[in-house]
């Protein structure tokens, strides 16, 4: 029987038309008029059944066919009321038993004669209802046909299109605009990773050509000794040394931009304290001074990478600073979130030029990084506050330099209503 029915199916199944949602629209509109017509017909049949159709009023022609009498309508003599019957009975039952009989038989054959005219017209309708239901659910579904068209054509290279559908907004409008801005992003995210792919090639591309060439000059020096070629190979450990740090920060932006799936409380005040006591030897070398101001704050998220965010930003403000000038770090609790706070003094930066540090491989004045830096010490601080869903901004002073505000989201309060104990992490 299995094997019957599977038989069956396939050859039936190639004969059925396939199941779209015009279709499915169509018989859904054509079986909601014939059950309501149905239902309709049904009540007009049962009032005409169950009405008294056989009772005759007195304005009723005679038995023998003749119209009202002229002497009649001449008289001043009212006319007579029909008979009634004991008791209030109607004229149907005083009538002989053969009149009754032939009144039952119009009735019935005029019942039998609404039901197959109603029954005809049920049907016709109900054939027109479902040419009808085609139509309209052809010009209701005709922009998700077009929506259909547009994505099935659309691809990496043509991300540029749009829908731009016209018409009342209504929710296929708002699916139409809500494409049109899924493309808007794509388009954005794939450029910026196009952009980034071609900086990452050039910046990992001049470490390898600078090994390559220091390799070069040493081999084809006929008078190299033990000096230069160990001089040589230093300059090549330094080059891949410098790749190294690249590949590293390319490897944590790339763990940032994946997002975090533990987040645990730290103390985010102590954390910037180790940060700034690991790098006060730093800031005598740039004769910058470190100043502090903080408080024992508790966040929520990956404590290694927020390590890196708050190094990153003393790094930044240490590197892009003057002699002799200044950097402060700061905690608080403000707004209901930890908040890091990372100032420094330096050269004037244009606000409208704020943003663009935060993209790879950029830098003020130079859209490559060339000096000293790898030129994504931002954006992996961008990407790690994405991560923690914490919010990011950045200032520039009217003095000179930038200040950057990063407010972490507190971790859920434990049932006591105190603050998490920081839990160690390797």
């Amino acid at each position: 029987m299995p094997l019957l029915s599977r038989l069956t199916n396939r050859l039936t199944n190639p004969l059925l038309p396939r199941r779209t949602v015009r279709l499915k629209l169509t018989l859904l509109y054509g079986a909601l008029f014939l059950v309501s017509g149905a239902a309709l017909l049904t009540i007009t049949y049962l009032l005409v059944l169950n009405s008294d159709g056989g009772s005759l009023s007195g304005g009723q022609s005679a038995p023998d066919g003749g119209g009202t009498r002229p002497a009649e309508t001449a008289g001043s003599t009212p006319p007579v009321p029909p008979p009634q019957g004991r008791g209030g009975e109607s004229t149907r039952d005083v009538l002989p038993a053969q009149a009754r009989e032939i009144m039952e038989l119009q009735r019935d054959a005029v019942l039998d004669d609404l039901l197959v005219q109603s029954a005809i017209a049920l049907a016709l309708m109900s054939v027109i209802s479902i040419a009808l239901g085609w139509v309209v659910s052809g010009r209701i579904l005709r922009p998700l046909r077009t929506i259909t068209a547009a994505a099935r054509d659309i691809s990496a290279t043509s991300l540029h299109q749009r829908l731009a559908l016209d018409g009342p907004s209504d929710e296929l409008k708002e699916l139409g605009d809500t494409f049109d801005g899924l493309l808007g992003r794509l388009e954005t995210s794939f450029e910026a990773q196009r952009r980034f792919v071609a900086n990452a090639s050039h910046e990992l591309r001049t470490p390898l050509a600078r090994q390559r060439t220091l390799g070069q000059l040493a081999l084809s020096d006929p008078d190299a000794d033990v000096e230069s070629l160990r001089a040589a190979h230093e300059r090549i450990l330094a080059a891949g040394s410098q790749q190294e740090r690249l590949i590293e920060a390319l490897l944590t932006l790339a763990r940032s931009n994946a997002g975090i799936e533990v987040s645990r409380p730290f103390d985010l005040g102590r954390l910037a304290q180790e940060v700034v006591a690991a790098r006060r030897t730093d800031a005598e070398q740039w004769l910058v001074t470190l100043r502090c101001s903080l408080s024992a704050t508790f966040a929520a998220g990956h404590r290694p990478l927020a390590e890196r965010l708050v190094i990153n930003l003393v790094d930044n403000a240490l590197r892009h600073n003057e002699p002799y000038g200044w950097v402060e770090v700061a905690t608080a609790d403000a707004h209901g979130r930890a908040v890091l706070t990372v100032a420094n003094s330096g050269p004037g930066v244009p606000p409208s030029a704020v943003d663009q540090i935060f993209q790879p491989f950029q830098r003020l004045g130079d859209p490559r990084t060339n000096g000293e830096g790898l030129g994504l010490g931002l954006s992996i601080v961008q990407a790690i506050a994405a991560a923690h869903d914490a919010t990011l901004a950045a200032e520039a002073r009217p003095e000179g330099g930038l200040v950057f505000t990063v407010g972490f989201p507190h971790p859920p309060a434990n049932g006591s209503g105190t603050a998490p104990q920081q839990q160690p992490e390797r």
